[in-house]
């Protein structure tokens, strides 16, 4: 292991004493190539990445309704944020909907992808991977209008059969209780294909041979996933946790189509409180400074998952 670290160490500085000793006129060309091949990466993530995020930060130190000018107020937004009830209770609905939906993407992508990767032969296979990724490719209105009418109290098809059933039926999107757990339902089948196909592209990664030498010495199944096929998946599962917590932590759409934030504000996230407040009651420095707030507490939780995954991901 040493011997091959070292030779690994000493190929790398070959070929550092090799480019050093290129003529500089060279070294000048290749860095000019290589920042020409960058520099169309590089201006699309200063105009919508960095741009917006500078000014965004510049902006929640003003107070600016489109109408007037600009006023500067310092810290005054960030105070404020700090003790809008209105703001709090939607980072809490937002935190709510995150855990769900972290919980049951995580629980049913791997359980769909063991299924469909073990028990489901040829062309079946390609057929269930299309019928659970094509919601993904659907634009969210599409989806919000679709479960509006399945979900409507009067001609939804789910209350009709639950009376058909003789169980009881619900106004399931102006209930406080299920507002919020309908729309989870509805962002879990709109977008559990892209976990699914994450999580089954980490499956076919595990390499058999481990398989078939814990087979042979003994090991059932259930050992084989707790011992072989989870650790080998943690890096994929780590991946899948911070990507569905980004997405989810900025959820919009179905909530703003679906139930307009309603009932009693139970389904009020933190990017259509933004909405709300930026272009509705043009408080645009106000808006950016939750902007910002909402991007510090994505940057935290990833750090904390990261800082975490040490103690269960395990890497090749």
């Amino acid at each position: 292991m040493s011997a091959g670290v070292a030779g690994s160490r000493s190929a790398g500085a070959d070929l550092s004493l090799q480019h050093s000793s290129l003529p500089a006129a060279v070294r000048r060309r290749e860095a000019i190539v290589a920042y020409t091949l960058l520099s169309p990466a590089i201006i699309l993530f200063l105009i919508f990445i960095a741009g917006p995020l500078v000014g965004a930060i510049a902006l929640s130190f003003f107070e600016w309704n489109l109408l007037t000018d600009a006023e500067f107020v310092g810290l005054e937004n960030y105070r404020k944020l700090v003790t809008d009830d209105a703001a709090l209770a939607a980072v809490r609905n937002t935190f709510v909907f995150a855990f769900w939906s972290l919980v049951t993407h995580v629980g049913l992508g791997l359980l769909l992808a063991l299924a469909i990767q073990r028990s489901i032969p040829g062309v079946l296979k390609y057929l269930f991977r299309t019928a659970i990724f094509f919601p993904v490719i659907m634009s969210w209105a599409a989806v919000s209008l679709i479960w509006l009418y399945i979900l409507d109290p009067n001609f939804g098809f789910i209350n009709y059969y639950l009376a058909q059933l003789g169980l009881p039926t619900k106004s399931w999107l102006l209930m406080p209780g299920s507002a919020m757990p309908a729309i989870i339902l509805v962002d879990l089948w709109k977008t559990i294909g892209f976990t699914f196909i994450l999580i089954l592209a980490g499956l076919q990664g595990v390499p058999p041979h481990l398989h078939e030498a814990a087979k042979l010495d003994g090991a059932g199944s259930v050992r084989r996933f707790w011992d072989i096929t989870l650790p080998m998946l943690s890096p994929t599962l780590f991946m899948v946790a911070i990507l569905t917590f980004i997405g989810a932590f900025q959820i919009f759409e179905p909530m703003y189509i679906m139930t307009e934030g309603g009932p009693l504000d139970k389904t009020v996230s933190i990017v259509m409180q933004i909405y709300e407040t930026g272009f509705r009651r043009f408080e645009m420095g106000y808006a950016s400074a939750m902007a910002i707030g909402v991007f510090l507490v994505i940057l935290a939780v990833t750090l904390i998952q990261m800082r975490l995954s040490r103690y269960w991901v395990f890497y090749e």
